[in-house]
């Protein structure tokens, strides 16, 4: 039974990916504002719901070390395996903006984590500071975007029908998100127990690419549907997302405590994956197929490295 519920789940999430893709470029065009922008907002909080739900019920449950190892390890998978497997079939270019604001924020946002988990524990407060910042970054993005789509005069006309429809297919899919995750995560979940796995083990790995696949179904297909900016804002934002909204409100209702493993090792990790963009966003202002082998082999190893330190 387990089994099943993983392919369904799989499937689920597939189908709620294209959902979400295509609802979302319809706002971009209807709110005037780029594709890019709806990929690190409207996308990336339609993927990042798993987390979120995942993470709260783990804390709430008296499970932190899933609580956080959930976050980071879909992080640390966002950059290793989804973006690794999307390059591996679609190359991508960079976008400026990419450059100029969106990776110095993601930059931003793992360095301000690492302020917050400093003294082992996520406070109450500190999940309203993280969700505040996060929230002032979306107003910021959206009211830009606005301005420059006006002053480009890149205005795509769009009926009301499709503007509705995009509506219905975000909510749709991003329904179809949890719920796929539900499934996939039961049946992961207890697959993982049954060998006898430990709470953080299963959190940065089994669980943590479980919440993962919508970022890599919505990728995939915003990548095959040429809409390179979704697919790179959604990875992104994602990871963003996860680290101010997912832990800022799972840190609202119950406070987070941080094990010294999260901190030495798994932190090290995910800002070591950060670091690697560097070079392809800034020098040579596009990622290749070789960057796709690269990240994939290095979450290879997080993952190999992990299951030695915790067998």
């Amino acid at each position: 039974m387990d089994y099943l519920y993983l392919i369904g789940g799989l499937l689920l999430l597939f189908v709620s990916g294209e959902l979400l893709v295509k609802g979302a470029v319809s706002i971009a065009y209807r709110f005037k504002i780029s594709k890019l922008v709806v990929g690190l907002t409207v996308v990336s909080f339609g993927t990042s719901a798993p987390e979120l739900f995942v993470s709260l019920m783990a804390a709430i449950d008296g499970h932190p070390d899933i609580a956080v190892g959930n976050v980071i390890g879909s992080n640390i998978a966002n950059l290793g395996i989804v973006l690794g497997l999307v390059l591996l079939i679609f190359p991508m270019k960079i976008n400026s903006k990419v450059a100029k604001l969106d990776y110095p924020v993601l930059f931003a946002a793992s360095a301000i984590f690492l302020l917050v988990i400093s003294d082992q524990i996520i406070s109450h407060f500190e999940g309203f500071l993280l969700l505040g910042i996060l929230l002032f970054y979306l107003y910021f993005l959206v009211r830009n975007s606005r301005k420059e789509t006006k002053k480009r005069n890149e205005v795509i006309p769009i009926t009301a029908k499709k503007f509705y429809f995009g509506i219905i297919y975000i909510i749709i899919g991003i329904l179809g998100l949890k719920f796929g995750s539900e499934f996939f995560l039961d049946g992961a979940i207890n697959i993982a127990q049954n060998f006898g796995l430990s709470d953080h083990l299963i959190g940065v790995s089994i669980v943590a690419f479980g919440t993962s696949v919508p970022e890599l179904t919505t990728s995939v297909v915003a990548a095959i549907r040429k809409h390179d900016d979704i697919s790179l804002g959604n990875l992104i934002g994602s990871n963003v997302f996860n680290l101010h909204a997912v832990l800022g409100i799972t840190a609202m209702f119950e406070s987070i405590s941080i094990s010294d493993q999260v901190l030495t090792y798994d932190y090290l990790w995910m800002i070591a994956f950060v670091i690697a963009l560097i070079p392809a966003i800034y020098f040579r202002k596009k990622f290749s197929r070789t960057d796709g082998i690269i990240l994939l082999l290095a979450y290879g190893a997080y993952i190999y490295f992990s299951f030695a330190l915790s067998l």
